[in-house]
């Protein structure tokens, strides 16, 4: 099982830097018995089941909290859903993304199959807004479809909202899909970077957390770094120290 990557922790909750691949709950789509965070912080605690405060997709990486007692559980939810707290992610996407802008699109939640087989099929659309820079690009030469040369940007994303999947929706949205995106992405991109980079897994990642401690007031800045592959895969584009991390 994968070891813990713990950032933080104190009293009262507890932030992880969470693989890409690892899930954050048990769920019906993954085989019985796989490795899932909630399980791993429960061996941990010595069998106190830990809070979920938010989520993040099985193949995003990143910073994730979760909260070790009811009342700071509900304190830190609070915060979320006030949008009190400050995220930010990072992630290599299809083309030359703009230098900024602001994606105000909103997004029909996506439903899960059995889990919300009760929930109602007619929901409006629901406000989503992500606010984006553009930090890097490259172009290489690596034939897709009917170009000889690819072209990719390094992204910062700061979501106002927490939707499901938002940020790759979004990205998907204004043409920039999110590379190893298998669900919203470009698979003829997903292919070619497999095959040359050996590229295995959602380009996105939870790079930092900031708000205030429901307990204590003081202001918490959680960060959390890229792991080695892409490390080595932004050298590779000459991207190394384009990213505050």
């Amino acid at each position: 099982m994968t070891d813990l990557n713990i950032i933080y922790e104190d009293d009262h909750l507890i932030a992880i830097n969470k693989p890409s691949g690892l899930l954050v709950h048990p769920s019906w789509l993954a085989p019985r018995g796989t490795p899932n965070l909630a399980s791993m912080l429960k061996e941990y605690f010595e069998g106190g089941s830990p809070y979920t405060i938010h989520r993040l997709d099985r193949p995003t990486s990143g910073v994730i909290l979760f909260g070790k007692n009811k009342e700071i559980a509900r304190d830190l939810n609070l915060l979320f859903e006030q949008r009190d707290v400050a995220k930010t992610y990072l992630c290599m996407c299809r083309g030359y993304v703009p230098e900024a802008g602001c994606i105000d699109y909103p997004l029909l939640e996506q439903l899960d199959k059995i889990a919300d087989k009760h929930a109602s099929q007619d929901k409006e659309p629901q406000s989503a807004v992500s606010n984006y820079r553009c930090l890097a690009q490259v172009e290489i030469d690596m034939p897709v479809g009917r170009y000889e040369q690819s072209r990719y940007s390094l992204v910062e994303v700061r979501p106002e909202t927490g939707r499901k999947h938002q940020i790759r929706r979004h990205m998907k949205h204004i043409f920039h899909p999110i590379a190893g995106d298998t669900k919203h992405g470009d698979n003829k991109h997903n292919k070619a970077l497999r095959a040359r980079y050996d590229l295995d897994r959602l380009m996105l990642m939870a790079t930092e957390l900031s708000f205030r401690h429901p307990a204590t007031g003081e202001t918490m800045h959680f960060t959390a770094p890229v792991d080695e592959y892409t490390q080595q895969l932004f050298s590779e584009f000459g991207w190394q120290g384009k990213y505050p991390l």
